[in-house]
């Protein structure tokens, strides 16, 4: 098989495998990384996230059947995961269309290095797509591995499939690809129609807010859209709206068309999945080949970088090299598409929570009293606005632009991790307590509210200055060295974070608004330990040397052979 494979790859024209391997790296903006860098180890461990979200799902999926014995119940779970399976497939797809945002169009690079050879348009786009198309199948695959199976495996026992898991399993992988495609179909047809549509310099301006807008929408559908698996609820007048304009919905009811268990009367939700995936395939396919045709040699007449509008003007955050360091940060994050990208991933986790808060609020109606959830809620919002800004500080702008930086360094690196301090602060922390503080203004008593925002001010401040051990580098001016953090550790570091310290926070802060003397001793814990880290982070400074290409810590091994 494998030797069958290999012959069919060779029988591919030369420039397209050539091209293929690149874009297929590609995936990571290469200009940003370190000379040393393994893209492929990065690209790993992002799969191995995915494959343990998968066991994951098939984990609950199978204790939830085993543990719920009314099968009435039982059923109506099952219709539940289904859901909840294909809406995740889903939002991953959405961001990582997002992310991968110009990735299928050409870009300048593209042109001035490809036009003067001798290759077709159409194998740069077959080359493209078919790389974007590999990953995103690699994600599909991964985020299915376990759940894909187990999920076919129980529904193949309920009544109704004709051939039990031999007809649940292709057609819950069918509804999945199905899906997908839709989802990045849609996305490729929006942005092909209005770079067609729009001149070149409008289109990249126009971009920035499309990007940001899909971010949102696709958080925000999936933190806020009901549950609506069961039949009685599918089946109310007034669900009848959100199932006509919910895609998820969509593929749901195909899923259970393909298997055998739709009632007749869902059938028209079913219908609009094939309708709609038929129209975005189609769009995506007209647009894909216009713009190849079209648009290539616009491409090299615009800069990357949009020039910025006329109001210059901008606050000062205190001494000169602060303002400078911040001014820098928000202009790189405003007219820098990666970096604007970037940010907007976990931005975009705070709005869905934010939104998440919102809902719950506007169904309790009047106002309530401060719960547990919005304390553990806000507290997570903070902590993915100071990670995300910082991850994002270490992707660079320009690394040919870096010597300007190093032959201007006339104060001590002290002065420069203050700056990346006072920067973090006013652009994440800030921000994240105006939200937190808008959100609570429905909640009752406000001198709580007002305790609560106390606390998530020295959090947020306790946070940076964690952020801050070891980053002794001018934010946006170093290389990225992907691998050198293992993703795995962190994201499944950061859930466990989440339920073992998060949590008992909450509970600790929850107990303390009624008494004067927890409170005043959590205060004080909080300002003693964001005190602590910020003398043990200006000592470390006075000693740094500040860098500007991240490598690989060097391993010396030895053969064992002394005595």
């Amino acid at each position: 098989m494998h030797e069958l494979i290999q012959k069919l790859i060779a029988r591919l024209p030369l420039d397209f495998r050539v091209l293929y391997r690149q874009f297929l790296l590609r995936v990571v903006d290469l200009e940003a990384l370190s000379i040393q860098a393994d893209v492929t180890a990065f690209l790993g461990q992002f799969a191995g996230v995915l494959i343990m979200l998968s066991l994951v799902h098939a984990t609950v999926t199978y204790v939830g059947y085993a543990v719920i014995a009314d099968p009435q119940a039982r059923f109506e779970f099952l219709l539940h995961i289904e859901h909840y399976l294909i809406a995740t497939m889903m939002l991953v797809t959405g961001l990582f269309t997002v992310l991968s945002w110009d990735a299928t169009f050409p870009d300048r690079r593209d042109v001035m290095v490809l036009s003067p050879l001798p290759v077709a348009p159409r194998t740069i786009l077959l080359a493209k797509i078919c790389a974007n198309v590999a990953v995103l199948g690699l994600s599909v695959l991964t985020l299915n591995v376990a759940s894909g199976v187990m999920l076919p495996l129980i529904m193949g026992a309920q009544p109704g499939p004709a051939l039990g898991f031999f007809q649940s399993l292709p057609a819950w992988w069918f509804t999945i690809t199905a899906a997908t495609l839709f989802l990045y179909c849609s996305v490729l047809t929006v942005q092909g129609f209005t770079s067609l549509l729009l001149p070149r310099r409008m289109f990249l301006r126009l971009s920035a807010i499309l990007q940001l807008a899909a971010f949102g929408l696709f958080l925000g559908v999936y933190f806020v859209q009901p549950s609506l698996t069961a039949p009685d609820a599918m089946a109310a007048p007034e669900n009848h709206w959100i199932l006509a304009c919910s895609p998820s919905y969509w593929f749901f009811a195909l899923f259970n068309q393909l298997n055998g268990s739709l009632p007749s009367q869902f059938a028209w939700i079913a219908y609009r999945a094939w309708i709609g995936l038929g129209v975005v395939i189609a769009g995506a396919a007209s647009s894909l080949l216009l713009c190849y045709i079209h648009t290539m040699k616009k491409t090299i007449e615009e800069p990357d970088l949009v020039p910025g509008g006329s109001l210059h003007w901008m606050p000062r955050f205190g001494n000169t090299l602060n303002t400078a360091i911040a001014h820098f940060s928000m202009r790189s994050l405003v007219r820098s598409r990666q970096h604007r990208v970037a940010l907007a991933f976990y931005l975009a986790l705070v709005l869905g929570i934010a939104l998440s808060i919102f809902r719950d609020e506007r169904a309790a109606g009047a106002a309530t009293t401060l719960s547990m959830s919005f304390l553990i809620l806000t507290i997570l919002m903070m902590a993915l606005a100071v990670a995300g800004l910082r991850n994002v500080f270490s992707l660079p702008i320009t690394l040919n632009a870096n010597w300007v930086l190093r032959t201007t360094q006339l104060r001590p690196s002290q002065e420069y991790v203050a700056a990346t301090r006072r920067t973090l602060q006013c652009v994440a922390v800030g921000p994240v307590l105006l939200l937190s503080g808008l959100l609570g203004l429905h909640l009752r008593p406000l001198s709580h509210v007002a305790a609560h925002l106390a606390v998530l001010a020295l959090i947020g401040i306790l946070l940076v200055e964690l952020c801050l051990i070891g980053f002794y580098k001018v934010p946006f001016t170093c290389s990225y060295l992907p691998g050198k953090s293992n993703i795995q550790l962190a994201f499944w570091g950061s859930i466990i974070v989440l339920v073992v310290v998060i949590a008992p926070c909450a509970e600790f802060e929850m107990s303390a608004l009624d008494q004067a003397n927890k409170f005043g001793f959590m205060l004080s814990l909080l300002v003693g330990a964001s005190v602590a880290l910020n003398a043990y982070n200006h000592w470390q400074a006075r000693y740094a040397v500040l860098y500007y290409e991240e490598t690989p810590e060097e391993l010396i091994t030895t053969l064992g052979l002394s005595a």
